[in-house]
């Protein structure tokens, strides 16, 4: 197992703000003190400029690194545009590895799908997961598919993707939740799941597994996942009710898939999220 992180993610916050440092503070903790998986640690890749502007305007770009708040939850701070970019470089690393071979996971933030091409939004700044996708597919790969089970629809990832050829988007999301969208299918390629408010768990799972079934049908040659745990039970943001054991789940269908798979860390904000990646990465990890 290769896990790509970045100390300096860690460096920035805001009191109360559910997307803290700790999420990765810990989780490094957890990863680097359990004995069950071997793991490799990795860092963000360099890259240049350009690989930004297939998913975003230049004009986002520059927004970035020029002080005021982009909305109520989604902050400026000194330097964020520097710790956005080393999370898509993480997602770029994790794309590199997963051709290689590696199942491989991006423990990064800020997270990245909601941001769309020209507005930073919902903790997110830039558009990790697409931007891997397109240099994913300028590189050579034919099909690619995102695979999104964050508990908040991937607006933003919808938003980039929207009728690109070769490229298919699937998210299972808690609706009505936000940012709101997410209530059905758009445009040729992106496939909606939403669920209610308190869905029992083995109705979550349906949804998951009627997402995975329309996504092979696809027959991607790489498949993007955007790995939110806030459809956890004790989430604070959301109301739904998976455990860690659907997580190991969820691992465990990804590496099924028989085509590389790489995963970036979204959403997740109980202070269970160490034990719910760690078991996610278990399911990658075994067979």
């Amino acid at each position: 197992m290769k896990i790509i992180t970045d100390e300096h993610c860690t460096e920035y916050e805001k009191t109360g703000h559910p997307e803290r440092p700790a999420r990765i503070h810990k989780t490094v903790q957890k990863l680097r003190n359990q004995k069950e998986i071997p793991i490799v640690w990795d860092k963000p890749a360099s890259f240049a400029s350009d690989v930004l502007l297939r998913a975003h305007t230049p004009q986002h770009i520059e927004r970035l690194s020029q002080p005021g708040d982009f909305d109520a939850d989604t902050s400026y701070f000194p330097g964020i545009e520097a710790r956005a970019r080393a999370a898509v470089g993480a997602g770029l690393q994790a794309l590199k590895s997963a051709r290689a071979g590696d199942a491989v996971f991006s423990l990064m933030r800020p997270p990245g799908h909601h941001a769309t091409r020209n507005r930073a939004m919902g903790f997110c700044y830039l558009s990790n997961i697409a931007i891997a996708v397109l240099e994913a597919q300028a590189t050579g790969v034919k099909r690619v598919a995102v695979y999104d089970f964050d508990v908040h629809h991937g607006n933003g990832t919808e938003a980039i993707l929207l009728n690109h050829p070769g490229t298919a988007f699937f998210s299972i999301h808690q609706y009505p939740c936000y940012p709101g969208t997410g209530s059905r299918n758009v445009g040729e390629n992106c496939f909606n799941f939403p669920v209610p408010p308190h869905t029992p768990r083995e109705e979550y799972r349906k949804s998951l597994a009627s997402a995975l079934e329309q996504l092979g049908k696809f027959k991607p040659d790489l498949v993007a996942v955007s790995a939110g745990f806030d459809a956890y039970a004790r989430d604070p943001l959301a109301q739904e009710t998976l455990e860690a054991e659907d997580y190991y789940w969820l691992g465990q269908q990804m590496r099924g898939l028989g085509v590389p798979v790489f995963s970036l860390l979204e959403g997740g904000y109980s202070d269970d999220l160490p034990e719910l990646i760690f078991a996610y990465l278990k399911g990658l990890e075994r067979k």
